[in-house]
């Protein structure tokens, strides 16, 4: 994403980037906070820090605002909305695929809290993180692999170091009251099998497939990544997949059978009732009110 000025309000159109229809892919952005007509969602972990202005965010049944000076993580796998932001506002961040989101030393807990929708928020920066998430932002967007590399190392310990100063946990409602069970470090075994389901989402694999990438007995494996992410391998697996059909409902022309398939959904029932459960909306529905948004 280009880095942007601040002028008229800003309307973020899904899809203007590959944040949707590249899942696996990890973006740094610094830019003017776009508003969104409508949720969206992608398979990667964002941070947002606010360097100016304010924010506000709508998080499936929760709401979110944002000061300058502070920095929030959350699932976007979720439904979310920027529905706000100041006329002064500026912001940087990233989105963070799961495979690199795994390498990281957090608390026990903090993974399956975000994967339930939690929101973890901390007041606890200086301007060195307005000087770092600048340099990660030209270095992820360089020529040079050596340089992208070193962004991508420096934004996990700054995320790691999040954890280490006080900083707030905003559960959504539907998960007020319920305990984690959630296991300490993530294992190696939980990056392999990210790392299988990212370079083959799109083909037909199963958990058996996804098991057998990281030598592990299929029942473990679907306990060990539910311990690990709060969630199953197939929902994960079916994320993906409809952030590459999400993309490809608002940028091209095909008919839904073709985003079902093409997405890597083994049928048009599997992919509406999937589309259904994230959306809230058929995917015709959502391809019909993105083209009308985009309109107005």
């Amino acid at each position: 994403m280009a880095e942007s000025k601040v002028g008229e309000k800003a309307v973020y159109h899904p899809g203007a980037s590959s944040i949707e229809g590249a899942p696996t892919k990890l973006q740094f952005f610094r830019t003017h906070p776009s508003i969104m007509l409508m949720p969206h969602w992608h398979a990667q972990i964002e941070i947002n820090y606010v360097t100016s202005g304010s924010v506000h965010y709508r998080m499936g049944d929760h709401s979110l605002h944002l000061e300058a000076g502070q920095m929030c993580l959350f699932w976007g796998g979720q439904a979310h909305q920027m529905d706000w932001s100041s006329e002064d506002s500026f912001y940087a961040g990233a989105h963070l695929p799961l495979v690199h989101f795994f390498r990281m030393r957090l608390p026990v807990a903090v993974s399956a809290k975000l994967m339930g929708g939690a929101t973890m928020v901390t007041s606890v920066t200086d301007p060195s993180d307005d000087e770092n998430f600048s340099r990660w932002f030209r270095y992820a967007n360089s020529d040079d692999p050596m340089k992208a590399e070193n962004a991508v190392e420096e934004l996990l310990l700054r995320v790691e170091r999040m954890f280490l100063e006080p900083y707030t946990v905003i559960l959504p409602a539907s998960h007020e009251g319920k305990s984690s069970d959630a296991e300490g470090a993530h294992s190696a075994s939980v990056v392999r099998m990210c790392d299988f389901i990212a370079a083959n989402f799109l083909e037909d694999i199963d958990a058996t497939d996804i098991a057998r990438s990281a030598s592990l007995h299929p029942k473990y494996a679907m306990n060990l990544f539910r311990r690990s992410t709060g969630m199953t391998l197939i929902k994960y697996l079916t994320l993906l997949r409809l952030s590459r059909a999400q993309a490809m409902l608002i940028n091209d022309n095909d008919n839904i059978l073709q985003v079902a398939m093409e997405s890597g959904f083994g049928s048009v029932s599997a992919f509406n009732k999937a589309f259904r459960q994230v959306a809230g909306m058929s995917p015709s529905d959502f391809r019909r009110d993105m083209r009308y948004n985009s309109t107005t």
